[in-house]
């Protein structure tokens, strides 16, 4: 390997270490060493598919044309609410302007010329081009629909491009808050930015003063109220402002300090744009056990984690939510 290469090797590999150490620690030394053949299988795809691609450049394409496309739906929304068209693969209801965002993402592609299989809340999985497993696009095309056609200024466009359909191989990721002209973006082994601008979480340990997001928007309500009271007895400010790939990069850029969602309900089409984003900025983000989290891609996938600001307060969260104090 060439001596450029080894250095890009040996900073991915330090990057995967920490994620490689804690799920080798519930499996014990042998399952370490069995994660090196991930680290490298990871290393040799995520640089197969760059080569000669700028994603992000593209993504940004996707973007601005998904903006373009639902402008006037917006401004018509305004005047009449949206009918609902059925449901989607991800199992909520359709809109107008959610197909018309996810048209948008598909043609910026194809016009780019590209093989690729999406992974859509709306459509559910569908291929393109001659080779639609070089690159696997994960989207929620519009991510807080309700928000949006109720006229609530926070929703977004997310879109992830792994190798494979699973969640450890996205390798560059973008969250566009659509209202407020915010973009998220991270490429992986290379940080995250917001508007161009490297991103950092928070280094707040202290819940009376963090400021904590959890989705509570569920019919399991009374399931999960156990796990989670001692944590909100702790917490003073508890928010959700109802679109979760925004909300997991208001943890990686340091608005909020942790985003929780221990539901069952949230799909991979919602985080996995955001997952490497909160990666990436050097946040922290687990299973509620605190095991790595990795699942696999595609709109009928469900997950639940923990995404923290540092891993002191993600240490704090981890105990309350089992039962304990910290």
């Amino acid at each position: 390997m060439p001596f450029n290469g080894c250095v890009i090797f040996f900073s991915f590999c330090l990057n995967a270490f920490w994620n490689s150490f804690l799920e080798a620690s519930s499996r014990g030394v042998k399952g370490y060493f069995g994660n090196i053949n991930l680290i490298i299988e990871d290393f040799e795809n995520t640089n197969k598919m760059k080569l000669g691609l700028d994603w992000l450049q593209i993504l940004e394409e996707c973007k601005n044309n998904v903006k373009s496309r639902i402008k006037p739906l917006l401004e018509a929304s305004l005047r009449q609410p949206q009918p609902e068209l059925g449901i989607g693969a991800g199992g909520d209801p359709i809109k107008q302007v959610d197909l018309a965002a996810e048209k948008a993402i598909t043609e910026t592609l194809l016009e780019r010329g590209l093989s690729f299989t999406l992974i859509s809340e709306e459509s559910g999985i569908k291929q393109y081009g001659a080779n639609p497993k070089q690159h696997y696009v994960t989207a929620d095309p519009i991510d807080g629909t309700t928000n949006l056609t109720r006229g609530i200024p926070f929703y977004a466009t997310s879109i992830a491009v792994s190798t494979k359909p699973e969640l450890r191989t996205v390798h560059a990721a973008l969250v566009a808050d659509l209202f407020h002209d915010v973009t998220y973006t991270a490429v992986k082994g290379e940080g995250a930015k917001r508007n161009n601008q490297e991103i950092r979480p928070s280094e707040e340990v202290d819940l009376a003063k963090a400021v904590i997001g959890i989705d509570l928007n569920t019919y399991k309500a009374r399931e999960i109220t156990p796990h989670i009271t001692s944590l909100i007895e702790q917490t003073k400010h508890i928010r959700h402002l109802g679109a979760n790939a925004l909300e997991l990069c208001y943890v990686a850029d340091g608005t909020i300090d942790a985003f929780i969602d221990i539901r069952g309900k949230l799909r991979t089409t919602d985080t996995a744009a955001a997952w490497l984003i909160v990666k990436e900025a050097g946040a922290t983000i687990t299973t509620p056990e605190g095991k790595p989290l990795n699942a696999k891609l595609d709109p009928a996938e469900k997950l639940t984690f923990v995404a923290s600001a540092n891993r002191k307060i993600h240490k704090t969260i981890l105990s309350l939510l089992k039962g304990k104090q910290p």
